[in-house]
C-alpha cells in the first residue's frame, strides 16, 4: 500500500543518513582508545536495532483510520456459486462490504436465503458487513399504475417471470420479507436500505418504500463493475482495467454473488486484483455505515463473540 511504501522510504533514508553519520564519527574517533570505540559501537548498534524495530512496526501497522478516498463495495445476491470465494477475498484483504438480499435460485437448486446459506450470512454479520433488502422474490418494477399501484415482475419465487400488480403495501411486504428472513438466519437486524432489482424505480416507488422506512441505494456510473455483461464481449481483464481507470473516491460499486448468464465468472478473477489495485492507489473500502448519505440509517450490529472461525 502507499502508506507502507512511504514508511519504508522514510526508514531507508533514515538508515542511510545514520550510516553516513556513523562513518564520519568513526573516522573522527580513530584516535580514541579501543574501549571508547567499543562502547560507541555498542551504542550505535543498539540505536540501529531500535530504529529497525520501530520502522518494522510502522510498516506492519494499519493505515490511518481516516481515508480521503473511500469507495463502497456492494453485492446483490445471485446464484451464490462464487459467494464463498468472495468472502475469502474480502476477509483476506480486510474489506467490509454491503449486501442486498433477495431469495434467488442457486446453483444447488436451493435459494440464496435458505437454510444452507444461513451460516454464510451469519458469518458476514460477524465480519461487520452491512445488509439491505433486494425484495424477497427479486421483484422488478416495470411501470407505475393508477391508484398508487405498480406493474412488477418477480425473477424468483413461485411467480417467476409473471407480471403482477402490486400495491404500495405489497411492495413494502416484499422488502420486509427479506428483512424478516435475514433476522431468522442471523439474529441481526437489516438496515432500512434497499436496492431495487436492476435499479429500476420511479418517484412513486421510492415514495412507497420510504413510507415503510426504506431508503434506496443505487450505484455510481463508474461503479458498475460489469459482472452482468457477456464475458465474450467484456472479458475479465477488460472489466478490471476499466474499473481501475474510472472509479473515483466516493463511488458505490456494484457486483453480484453469481450471474447465470456470464460464462467466465467475474469473482474472484476481477474482485481480488480490483481490491489490491485500488488499495495501491490510496483507496479504502468502507460499508454504507460510513457513507455520508446512508450512515444515519445504519444501526451498528453488536460486536460478534470471539470463537470458532466463521464459515467462508
Amino acid at each position: 500500500m502507499a502508506y507502507g511504501r512511504w514508511i519504508m522510504s522514510r526508514c531507508n533514508k533514515a538508515f542511510a543518513d545514520k550510516g553516513a553519520s556513523n562513518k564520519d564519527t568513526a573516522r573522527k574517533g580513530t584516535a580514541r582508545k579501543a574501549s571508547t570505540r567499543k562502547a560507541f559501537a555498542n551504542k550505535a548498534m543498539a540505536a540501529a536495532l531500535l530504529g529497525a524495530a520501530a520502522c518494522q512496526a510502522a510498516v506492519a501497522a494499519p493505515p490511518p483510520a481516516t481515508c480521503a478516498k473511500p469507495v463502497y463495495m456492494t453485492f446483490d445476491t445471485g446464484h451464490m456459486g462464487v459467494a464463498p470465494l468472495v468472502a475469502q477475498v474480502l476477509q483476506k484483504h480486510h474489506v467490509r462490504a454491503s449486501f442486498f438480499l433477495a431469495n434467488e435460485r442457486t446453483l444447488t437448486n436451493g435459494s440464496s436465503l435458505d437454510d444452507q446459506w444461513a451460516p454464510w450470512w451469519k458469518a458476514r454479520v460477524a465480519d461487520g458487513d452491512v445488509f439491505g433488502s433486494h425484495t424477497y422474490d427479486h421483484v422488478y418494477w416495470l411501470k407505475d399504475l393508477p391508484d398508487g399501484k405498480f406493474l412488477v415482475r418477480p425473477s424468483a419465487g413461485p411467480n417467476t417471470g409473471k407480471k403482477e400488480v402490486f400495491t404500495a403495501a405489497q411492495y413494502c411486504d416484499a422488502l420486509n420479507a427479506s428483512a424478516r428472513r435475514f433476522h431468522e438466519m442471523t439474529g441481526a437486524k437489516m438496515a432500512p436500505l434497499f436496492r431495487a432489482p436492476g435499479g429500476h424505480t420511479s418517484p412513486a416507488l421510492l415514495k412507497a418504500a420510504l413510507a415503510c422506512g426504506y431508503h434506496h441505494v443505487g450505484w455510481a456510473p463508474n461503479g458498475f463493475l460489469g459482472d452482468e455483461l457477456p464475458s465474450d464481449k467484456y472479458p475479465n481483464q477488460r472489466l478490471l482495467e476499466r474499473a481501475l481507470q474510472s472509479i473515483r473516491p466516493g463511488d458505490i460499486l456494484l457486483a453480484h454473488l453469481g450471474i447465470w448468464s456470464r460464462q467466465d465468472p467475474w469473482a474472484p478473477a476481477v474482485l481480488e486484483p480490483l481490491i489490491t489495485g485500488l488499495q495501491a492507489r490510496g483507496f479504502c473500502f468502507e460499508t454504507l455505515a460510513q457513507h455520508p448519505e446512508y450512515a444515519k440509517w445504519v444501526v451498528p450490529q453488536a460486536a460478534p463473540k470471539q470463537g470458532k472461525p466463521q464459515p467462508k
